[in-house]
This record gives C-alpha cells, structure tokens and sequence, in this order.
C-alpha cells in the first residue's frame, strides 16, 4: 500500500544530447516527498492513544495487533514522523551501549553538555512556589563554573552553579534520548480508513511545469 501511493519521479540518467530518448530516463519512488502530520494533531487523545515501545517490539507485530495487518507499519512510521524504522526505534540497553561505545573513545566520562536542577526561590505568589531556576535548561561548563544570582524574596542570593547544574554524559544523554523514542503514538483503528484514504490522496501531485500524471513527474534538467 505505501508503495502502490508513493509516487514516482521521472529523472534523465544520461543526459547527452538533445530531445531526449526513452532510454535516457529512469522512473523511481519519491522517497523524498514526505506526508508530514501537524504536530498540533497530537494534543487530540481522540484520534490516537499513547503507547511505550518496549523491548521485543517491533512496527510489524504492533500494526498486526493494532490493525490486523502487519503491512500497515507504515502507519505507526508516518503518524510518528519516523523516517526511517531501524534509526527511530528505540534500542535495548545492550544495543544502544554498544553503539555507544562503538561511536564514542569514553561516552561515561566524558561531558556531553550540562543541565540545571529545578531551584525554587524560597517564597510564593499567590500560594503559589516561585521557580528560581527551570530545571532540565541545557547550560554550558561556563554557567557550571560560574555563580548563579537570584532573588529569594528578601534580597539578591548568589550560590554556585555546580549546586544547580549537572554534567551530562555523551552516554546518558543517548539514553535519555533513546527513552524519548519510546514514547509514540498510535492512531486508533476506527481512522486508519480515513488516514489511508488522506495519505492516497496528499500523496499526488498538483499541476506543476514538471507535472507528467498525478502519479508521475520529471525533475529538472
């Protein structure tokens, strides 16, 4: 199905002389033409659930569970924005130390940037916790060495900012990425006709100069 709708690109492979013949062209799949979804889509728990991709699983069995056909995966990839289904997935710890150490001399020890600590300012508006400092905020090793100044509700502190930062290894900073890969969304089955049919149908192309069907056209010479 995503390749029956992806369309097809019309290029020359041997462009030496001119009109050109049918030998000197090539028809292949556009991968490049994306079928983006806004990501404002998201924040409607109507159309999708929330699912943790756990360790074992696999876009084929979740398609096959959510939708009864394992040759949907290209669903899960494309409501996720995934480009591609080996390098967005997330990794086992085993694996992703692996890469880790295979990409990088010292990933535990060395510092891939720094990050603060959520630092509360010691009094309140509106019964409310006044926050110094977001926590999370990436910084540099300038902002951990140096001092950090703000207001307590009385008067001007200043603490070091090694007590409100923190180092972050090259490996916990792949970790921590590789966690946010699980999180993905599923779109629930009562749409996927809906989605199929507005991929099918944002997958052709409009009248263009290039425009051939609109299922085919040519790039520049």
């Amino acid at each position: 199905m995503y390749f029956r709708s992806t369309p097809n690109i019309r290029s020359v492979i041997r462009p030496t002389k001119y009109p050109f013949a049918e030998g000197d062209f090539i028809i292949a799949k556009n991968f490049f033409r994306r079928f983006n979804i806004d990501d404002k889509v998201f924040s409607d728990l109507v159309f999708f659930k929330k699912y943790t991709i756990r360790d074992g699983d696999r876009l084929d069995l979740l398609a096959e569970f959510y939708y009864g056909d394992p040759f949907l995966d290209w669903v899960i990839l494309l409501t996720n924005n995934m480009i591609n289904g080996v390098y967005d997935w997330p990794l086992d710890y085993e694996s992703l130390r692996n890469k880790v150490e295979r990409e990088n001399d010292d990933p535990y020890n060395t510092i891939h940037h720094y990050e603060t600590k959520q630092l509360l300012a010691g009094y309140q508006v509106d019964g409310i916790d006044v926050v110094a400092l977001e926590g999370g905020l990436t910084v540099d090793e300038a902002f951990y060495n140096s001092t950090y100044k703000f207001f307590n509700g009385t008067q001007v502190e200043s603490i070091p900012g090694s007590t409100v930062s923190v180092p972050i290894s090259i490996f916990a900073n792949e970790e921590k990425l590789n966690e946010q890969r699980r999180e993905i969304f599923i779109l629930k089955k009562r749409y996927l006709t809906s989605f199929v049919d507005a991929f099918k149908s944002g997958s052709k192309y409009a009248k263009s100069s290039d425009f051939i069907t609109n299922k085919l056209k040519r790039t520049s010479i």
